[in-house]
């Protein structure tokens, strides 16, 4: 399957929904949910969690993907989480290598 010709700018996803991840950074509420006081730790790096939905930060024009934790569903940038027990084999959605 061909990548469809796009501007440079635009950063296709490396991940897919359903794929396991765990969060390679610790977040924190930016603000984005009212009923916890903002900054305050919301998953500690290494906690488990699962894309439900892939996206686009329009503004920033680089993927975005709603991970589920289990305690919450945040919406994370591509540096914050990693694969759980697969490597990215390249800039193409969904195409996933398992390690040795």
């Amino acid at each position: 399957m061909s990548t469809p010709n796009l501007p440079p700018e635009i950063r296709l996803p490396r991940y897919d929904w359903g794929l396991e991840v765990t969060a390679a950074v610790d977040l924190y509420n930016d603000g984005s949910l009212p009923d916890i006081p903002e900054d305050a730790l919301l998953i500690a790096a290494g906690g488990p969690g699962e894309i439900v939905q892939v996206g686009r930060h329009e503004d920033a024009n680089v993927p975005l993907y709603l991970v589920d934790f289990g305690l919450v569903v945040l919406g994370c940038l591509e540096e914050e989480i990693t694969p759980r027990g697969a490597i990215a084999a390249g800039p193409r959605p969904g195409v996933m290598e398992a390690l040795p």
